[in-house]
């Protein structure tokens, strides 16, 4: 499940990130990282996954409100990511997917094919990216690049998934962690570097507790 982190060309710690834009809970986790990036010595490396593609084999054991949301929501927004990722470069997903989340999650905007044609607008990538919607080219790449996230981590786990570095310099996959509100500053900070405390110790697998609260945008 581990392997040698892949070199960053900009000398600092590479943390691969991948995530689906439709999440609320990956949107945090990414806005936490990124806080990370401020206050620690480490460049994110932006990946995409799909929770369409993660469920595709379960529908039948899913809540008839979550197969719907799937079907309708899922796979038009990673459509137009992959062929953004694809055409533009890596580089573009991490500017992409801040303006997507921020006007699907933080603005209420959801994630209709209007308010993903306007998030490419806000970071200069072209409109006919959105003729992807429905259906890509690019869907072996975007399989791909979801399997090379879950074949870290394994298969019973949604997303984030955030691989960084463990033992020995080998890489090590988590889903999540799942928190919210987005910690700030020292508290990022404090939290990043209890991730790579448990990611240092190889037996190490699973802290969780029940969430009793939504996600929370507010300082966002």
């Amino acid at each position: 499940m581990s392997e040698q982190t892949p070199a960053s060309t900009s000398g600092k710690t590479p943390v691969d990130f991948w995530f689906d834009p439709l999440c609320p809970w990956a949107w945090m986790t990414s806005r936490w990282v990124l806080e990370v990036e401020k206050v620690r010595d480490i460049e994110v490396r932006w990946h995409l996954m799909s929770l369409a593609v993660l469920n595709e084999d379960k529908l039948d054991e899913l809540p008839e409100e979550y197969r719907e949301m799937l079907a309708t929501k899922a796979w038009g927004p990673v459509r137009v990511v992959i062929a953004a990722q694809q055409e533009h470069g890596a580089e573009v997903l991490g500017d992409l997917y801040t303006a997507l989340g921020t006007r699907v999650h933080n603005q209420g905007e959801g994630i209709e094919k209007e308010v993903v044609a306007r998030a490419l607008k806000d970071v200069g990538l072209p409109e006919s990216l959105m003729d992807h919607w429905d259906s890509t080219p690019y869907e072996p790449e975007l399989r791909a690049s979801h399997k090379e996230g879950i074949d870290k981590v394994g298969q019973e786990v949604g997303t984030p998934v955030i691989a960084v570095p463990g033992a020995d310099g080998e890489q090590i996959a988590f889903f999540g962690p799942v928190v919210t509100p987005a910690p700030k500053g020292e508290d990022a900070a404090r939290l990043w570097d209890g991730t790579l405390l448990v990611a240092s110790v190889p037996g190490f697998y699973e802290i969780k507790r029940s969430r009793t609260q939504g996600p929370d945008f507010s300082n966002l």
